[in-house]
């Protein structure tokens, strides 16, 4: 049987090693099959009574509790859109609720140049079924979210923000970590964070990216319901029957908004949670046509003040929850370049109808009003300047929401232009360069009230952005606002979210039925915490590990060997990113002075099986130092057949 490993090049079995293991997480038998330079196996009998969670803590490793106080604050200094580095740290002054905090850690982040490190994974992207969380580029130093809101955006405005991204993927930097979601009925990961701009552009073209109309924008509809209105009149049409269609207009629109309000802040949460768990700063990149944070009152209803909306208070909360998982937001307007419905030749003037109240009531027409008279309406002919003021109005609006969102997370807002891919490349350039200054409140009483943050720099006239605040939360008694913690194992498990590297590994994810695995000694039965309720038929897959053991912290035994104590993670995902099945095994490694040095030279080979539905999902497999709290983790996507 040929193999593979760091190296390269095919060597066959040697000999085997079974070293010595000491189950922690549960009672299970694992064998490592030691292959010269190569793979190896993990097999384990089914284990009795395991809790329901996915990450199992040893029962014997001790847990260690710190109840945080330091405050960290991305800023991205820019001058005419360029970011600023190199800047004195003492020249930052940070205030909280107006007074001056002290600075008790700084650092600069700085976009580093791919092409500086050697191409480490190039010899996994040639062996088919092999992938690794090697590097091939030095990191970013922030991951991007695009997020295609269709759900806001009329039809033609995403057919060109996707063509537009198209474009952009061919001149991304290289290493620049993206996702994409996109946001319609409701939010949907397309592209989990990659650098393969492959990858990324077959995301960008595939069904799930594919530009829908809205279920609930609806300008077309509005469109008719004001010809309609048109036609009504000129056949003389009562105005009591006009005036009641505009109101129906009117609340048809609110209802619409305040669904699409409610949709696409919920959507924004749950990103904040799943984002929570990746490290660092995470730009959010948001193309969206529109997203009012009020509706004023309507004077041309007879109910103007029916359709007013306000959602000022639910756009901060969930602006403060992005802000806390360190989410900056870079609302991008879709629409472009936009022009005045009077400059549109296929625009159809809306009908106006006015209100005129006498003095005394009438007894047998009109609305009655409340100074005790009656309300008679008149129809006046089409205006388009009206439907221009309105235009205006709506989309002032739209924008200031868009610019709060940003201001209060620390992005940025791009309007009124046709360069969307310009503004993405400003985004992520200027994101990805950024000071973070960490300090500990002065005042120390936690009680859930939101504090204000301000930044200074001295002697310049540079922009500054950064979060405007957060919530005082206790780490024993979280608010209804806070984020849930996530553990480490946890949060390398998380579907589609970026590879960590504190491990460094190799992953060859092949079915059981492949023929190199033709004589593998696999478990018998099934195989999984989930397998119990995995829809049929299944198929079973065997991942081989190859772990830098130089990532783990390995200390002399009484035997004068090594050990480590590790943690091993294979989830299954289908393919709408939902979890089906996983394995997860703690346990302590022994390994004599030789095997380990073996080890250092070729890596740690481990085997790991799991079982799988049927049909297209993905494969998450991770490691986890228990001693030093580092973990390494991979994701691929699978055809199981």
């Amino acid at each position: 049987m040929t193999v593979w490993f760091y190296t390269g090049g095919g060597i066959k079995v040697d000999s085997f090693l079974a070293y010595e293991v000491r189950g922690m997480a549960a009672r299970c038998v694992i064998v490592l099959l030691l292959i010269a330079g190569g793979a190896s196996t993990m097999t384990g009998q089914a284990v009795q009574n395991t809790a329901p969670a996915m990450a199992v803590t040893p029962q014997d490793t001790p847990v260690l509790e710190a109840h945080a106080t330091m405050v960290l604050v991305d800023v991205v200094v820019t001058e005419h859109d360029k970011a600023i580095h190199a800047i004195d740290p003492h020249r930052f002054h940070i205030f909280e609720d107006g007074r001056e905090q002290v600075v008790s850690s700084f650092d600069e982040h700085v976009p580093k140049l791919a092409g500086t490190a050697a191409n480490a994974a190039q010899s996994a992207r040639t062996e088919p079924n092999v992938y690794t969380n090697i590097p091939d580029a030095p990191p970013s130093t922030a991951v991007n979210v695009l997020l295609l809101d269709g759900l806001n955006t009329p039809l033609t405005n995403q057919v060109q923000v996707r063509q537009q991204m198209l474009r952009y993927l061919t001149k991304i930097e290289p290493g620049t970590q993206l996702a994409i979601f996109t946001l319609a009925s409701r939010l949907r990961m397309v592209q989990g964070f990659t650098a393969n701009v492959g990858e990324l552009t077959h995301a960008m073209q595939s069904g799930k990216a594919t530009p829908q109309s809205s279920v609930i924008l609806d300008p077309a509809g509005d469109q008719a319901i004001d010809s309609f209105i048109g036609g009504m009149a000129s056949v003389g049409a009562s105005s009591t029957a006009l005036s009641a269609m505009q109101q129906f207009q009117a609340d048809l629109i609110s209802y619409q908004t305040d669904l699409r309000v409610k949709m696409t802040l919920e959507a924004m949460q749950q990103l904040a949670r799943y984002l929570s768990a990746v490290p660092g700063r995470k730009n959010l990149i948001w193309f969206s046509g529109s997203f009012p944070i009020n509706i004023a009152p309507d004077p041309g209803v007879q109910s103007s003040f029916d359709p007013m909306r306000d959602y000022t208070e639910e756009v901060q909360e969930t602006s403060r929850m992005l802000a806390a998982a360190r989410v900056a937001v870079y609302p991008v307007d879709a629409r472009g370049l936009m022009t005045l419905p009077s400059g549109d030749a296929s625009h159809t003037p809306s009908t106006n109808i006015s209100s005129v109240t006498s003095g005394s009531p009438s007894v047998g027409g009109g609305r009655r009003s409340r100074s005790g008279g009656s309300t008679t309406s008149s129809v006046n002919r089409p205006s388009v300047g009206n439907d221009d003021a309105k235009f205006l109005q709506q989309t002032q609006a739209e924008q200031a929401s868009m610019r709060e969102i940003a201001e209060d997370t620390g992005g940025k807002a791009y309007m009124n232009t046709n360069g969307l891919k310009e503004a993405v490349a400003n985004a992520v350039e200027n994101g990805s360069s950024y000071y973070t200054i960490g300090y500990v409140p002065l005042k120390k009483d936690f009680h859930g009230e939101f504090r204000k943050i301000q930044v200074r720099l001295d002697g310049s006239d540079y922009k500054l952005e950064f979060r405007t605040g957060y919530y005082t939360d206790s780490p024993g008694k979280p608010g209804p606002r806070a984020i849930e913690q996530t553990s480490l194992i946890n949060a390398v498990a998380v579907h589609g979210a970026p590879p960590d590297t504190g491990i460094l590994f190799k992953a060859r994810m092949l079915p059981a039925t492949d023929l190199s695995l033709k004589d593998a000694k696999l478990a018998a039965g099934p195989v999984g915490e989930m397998s119990a309720h995995l829809k049929q038929p299944t198929v079973r897959y065997v991942v081989d590990l190859a772990i830098d053991p130089r990532g783990i912290v390995f200390t002399p035994n009484e035997k004068g060997g090594q050990e480590a104590k590790i943690e091993l993670l294979l989830v299954g995902y289908n393919s709408e990113g939902g979890r089906v099945n996983y394995l997860d095994r703690g346990f302590s490694l022994s390994l004599a002075e030789d095997r380990y040095r073996q080890a250092l030279a070729h890596g740690l080979p481990i085997r790991m099986e799991l079982d799988m539905p049927a049909g297209p999902g993905f494969l998450r497999a991770a490691v986890h130092d228990l001693t030093a709290g580092r973990a390494g983790s991979v994701e691929a996507a699978i055809q199981a057949k």
